[in-house]
């Protein structure tokens, strides 16, 4: 008889989007440590830090955390001058950083940069050739600068579609799944979530993909919202109005959202971890300071 699989431990992220002076990104940074949060991550959206020196920077100010891309817009990038990005941001945070990749959504943010958008397929068609030509000239010992994790720095893909999730499924240390997914039509990248019962479906795909791995990946959910509340009916009420699709039970069973006391919202993150295999949890920078009782509580899980 087969012995039961134990889960995962927990990590969890913060997503830090505001600009900030260098004592103010130190000390938020200084802070995300204190509270718990296991990785510091940047995204990579125009009015935002840029990535690389504000993971360097925070690397500086702390001691403890990894240090992330959530995510690389891949859309941006040169897969040859992001190589060396990668080593060299690798190199000055002493082998911290996580490499979070993913095909870009905000179509305006391409056309202010003036670099072409394509199709969702050329942009998947791209992603892929990034990390196939990443993983060629960082595995070589010819390549110059070197990061310093080998075999190689962890990489992650934030996937919801067939095409990502193999790709995920393929190459990725760490499958992201957003929870929601691009409204048609929107160039401002407008997401809409997904139900419970839908993320089962694409985790679910994304298992039977990932089937023949050696080392299972592990499995990330980017929270959009931490709600500390005792009425959970009356914290949701503003989101009926801006998802009329969906019944006041589903917005509450949202997988993107942690709505409750913080023994509730505790119980929710658990039977995340039970349900769906997320064991890294990311929030955004709105929610560092609500959601840090949570990691305590759960430290050590």
């Amino acid at each position: 008889m087969s012995q039961p699989v134990s889960p995962r431990p927990f990590r969890f992220g913060v997503n830090l989007m505001t600009p900030a002076p260098a004592d103010e990104w130190r000390a938020k940074c200084r802070r995300a440590e204190e509270l718990g949060y296991d990785v510091i991550l940047v995204p990579d959206h125009l009015g935002m830090p840029a990535p690389f020196p504000a993971l360097v920077a925070a690397a500086e100010a702390t001691e403890r955390p990894r240090l992330g891309t959530f995510v690389l817009n891949a859309g941006f990038w040169n897969p040859t001058l992001l190589a060396r990005e990668v080593a060299t941001t690798d190199a000055l945070t002493g082998g911290r950083l996580e490499l979070g990749l993913g095909t870009g959504y905000v179509r305006a943010e391409h056309d202010t940069a003036g670099l072409p958008w394509g199709s969702p397929g050329e942009r998947v068609d791209h992603l892929r050739r990034t990390v196939e030509e990443l993983e060629r000239l960082l595995a070589s010992e010819e390549h110059q600068p070197q990061p310093v994790q080998k075999p190689h720095v962890p990489l992650l893909i934030g996937a919801n579609g067939d095409r990502m999730l193999r790709l995920t499924a393929e190459h990725a240390d760490i499958a992201a799944f957003t929870g929601a997914r691009s409204v048609p039509g929107s160039t401002t990248g407008q997401l809409a979530p997904i139900t419970a019962e839908e993320l089962d479906e694409r985790v679910g795909h994304y298992r039977e993909l990932a089937a023949g791995r050696k080392e299972p990946a592990e499995l990330n959910l980017l929270l959009q919202m931490v709600i500390v509340t005792e009425d959970r009916e009356a914290a949701v009420q503003p989101f009926l109005e801006r998802i009329p699709n969906l019944t006041l039970d589903q917005i509450l069973a949202l997988p993107i959202g942690l709505v409750g006391t913080l023994e509730e919202i505790t119980e929710q993150v658990l039977t995340r971890r039970e349900r769906y295999g997320f064991s890294y949890l990311t929030v955004l920078e709105p929610y560092m300071e609500a959601f840090a009782p949570v990691i305590e509580r759960l430290r050590g899980e």
